[in-house]
């Protein structure tokens, strides 16, 4: 039986008499440009989340990480993003063939702000852009092109409650459960449990680049 929402927030009035519009700095801090702070932010950033929505009026929320730096900021307005081996998938890519409104969310591991940039997003398989990214001499088959429309930092508020950097609070984390247990869980396979788990772990020694 589906959850019934009996006090449901569906008008901005409704929403606005909860929670009032805040006059402070935090209302007027959006930039349609990465700047020099901004900047700074990418260059430290190891971790990328992208947020898009398309296929089938799905929303989909993807993470990217390499070296700090990693995504590249070509001038104020514009974005480069290697897209490095993975699944296949291509999630974010089929969404942006259908919708070219994306999300960013960079991640600076220690630090407690976040930085937030929205814009669209192009596909490039252009060769130049390409081979800025080379590691090992393996090219990104694609780069995520971000024209920028939005760019804020995020208040620390949620990293604090999450205690997401605390070290201490991590002892649960080889209790998660894990990718094979969620293929397991989801694929109708003869393999075992240690066998899915043996080709993850091996793809991830042999296929970052």
């Amino acid at each position: 039986m589906p959850l019934e929402v009996t006090d449901p927030v569906d008008t901005h009035e409704k929403l606005r008499k909860i929670i009032p519009e805040w006059t402070g700095n935090a209302s007027k801090k959006d930039l349609d440009h990465v700047n020099g702070v901004a900047r700074a932010f990418i260059a430290l950033s190891p971790y990328v989340v992208i947020s898009s929505a398309g296929v089938d009026d799905r929303h989909d929320v993807s993470p990217k990480g390499d070296a700090p730096g990693f995504v590249q900021v070509f001038d104020d307005r514009t974005l480069l993003v290697p897209d490095r081996l993975g699944n296949h998938r291509v999630d974010t890519f089929e969404n942006l063939l259908i919708d070219d409104r994306v999300g960013l969310l960079f991640v600076v591991p220690g630090h407690k702000e976040t930085l937030r940039i929205a814009g669209r997003g192009r596909i490039a398989a252009d060769e130049n852009l390409r081979a800025q990214f080379a590691i090992n001499g393996r090219l990104p088959d694609l780069v995520l092109v971000v024209d920028v429309e939005q760019v804020f930092m995020h208040c620390s508020k949620s990293l604090v409650r999450s205690r997401l950097w605390s070290p201490e609070t991590w002892d649960h984390a080889d209790a998660a459960p894990t990718l094979a247990q969620w293929v397991k869980s989801t694929v109708e396979t003869e393999e075992t449990l240690e066998e899915v788990q043996g080709n993850h772990d091996r793809d991830r020694e042999n296929r970052l680049y």
